[in-house]
């Protein structure tokens, strides 16, 4: 089992970054694919993106590609997610996700076993 700690997550104004982090529990950190989605008031949760064991391979959603980066450092248990060019649209509690089984769509959040409470991150016009 993983425990997941979200940090980094803020307010900012449109066109700004923020950098979360995604602190996991464990010594097997390295065994589990992770992902970020996000939830936005009255919506449902939908993915962000996802990356795998080694950091090789990343998936990315349509609406945050070529501004948001994940990565994620193996020998410290975390995973990070920059995001640039911030949109009000990108307004949601963001939570990090893992599982241990291979993907058969990192895109949907029912592949993962273990979530982390989320952090907010408010952008504004």
């Amino acid at each position: 089992q993983v425990q997941l700690v979200e940090s980094g997550g803020g307010l900012v104004q449109a066109g700004g970054s923020l950098r979360l982090s995604c602190a996991a529990s464990g010594r097997t950190f390295s065994s589990y694919y992770m992902g970020w989605f996000r939830q936005a008031p009255g919506k449902e949760r939908e993915f962000v993106v996802a990356i795998s064991k080694s950091g090789g391979v990343t998936y990315y959603s349509d609406s945050v590609k070529g501004r948001f980066t994940i990565s994620r450092d193996n020998a410290k248990n975390t995973v990070y997610l920059q995001m640039n060019s911030l949109k009000p649209e990108d307004t949601a509690v963001y939570y990090c996700a893992a599982t241990a089984s291979a993907y058969r769509d990192p895109r949907s959040r029912f592949e993962y076993e273990f979530w982390g409470q989320g952090t907010q991150v408010t952008v504004s016009s």
